[in-house]
């Protein structure tokens, strides 16, 4: 298994790199998130994936192992394989994938091309607890300082409801009228759960 490379970057793009490694060049699948950490160095070290298929061998590479640990996680799910999640990493950043995943958005991830309804159901289903182990909640929850949003969100915790639960129910109701008041979005969110 090859765990990672340490290298010269001799030719990069948004979706593959080439590294030279001790005077041998390897291929390496990016995503656009990794690329955008690499884009402007000359060498350096990616956390890599090594995939072998009947027809191949296929080597991804992560600027970061947080990046990696999930590109491993969403082709653990069926009918996600390596250029989906690949896809996934590229349309989205990993905290991002993480919180819609959490928080049981399945519009945000279906805004990914290759994933529909289904694939989102079965990304939330699947990794939905792996995800909430291994991340703080309240760190995967927008930082944007919306007051109406975060008092909804707080009394809905007061009442007992989990933080997570709780603000995909207030994201819900915000689609379906985002002009609500404060006791109708608790009333709307409390319907949703």
């Amino acid at each position: 298994m090859i765990v990672f490379l340490k290298g010269q970057y001799v030719a990069k793009s948004p979706a593959v790199v080439w590294m030279e490694v001790n005077g041998i060049g390897y291929e390496v699948g990016i995503s656009l998130h990794t690329y955008s950490k690499i884009s402007q160095l000359e060498k350096g070290t990616l956390l890599t994936y090594l995939q072998v298929k009947e027809d191949g061998f296929s080597l991804f590479g992560f600027f970061d192992e947080e990046e990696r640990t999930l590109f491993m996680q969403l082709i653990s799910v069926s009918g996600v394989g390596a250029s989906t999640a690949r896809m996934m990493l590229s349309s989205m950043k990993p905290e991002e994938i993480t919180r819609a995943i959490i928080t049981e958005n399945e519009r945000e991830l279906e805004r990914i091309k290759g994933i529909g309804a289904k694939s989102a159901k079965r990304l939330i289903l699947e990794l939905k607890d792996k995800l909430m182990k291994s991340k703080p909640t309240e760190n995967l929850l927008p930082t944007k300082n919306n007051n109406l949003e975060n008092d909804a969100l707080n009394a809905l915790v007061s009442l007992g409801i989990a933080r997570n639960t709780g603000y995909a129910a207030i994201q819900k109701a915000l689609k379906h009228d985002s002009t609500l008041t404060l006791e109708d979005l608790i009333k709307h969110a409390l319907k949703n759960l």
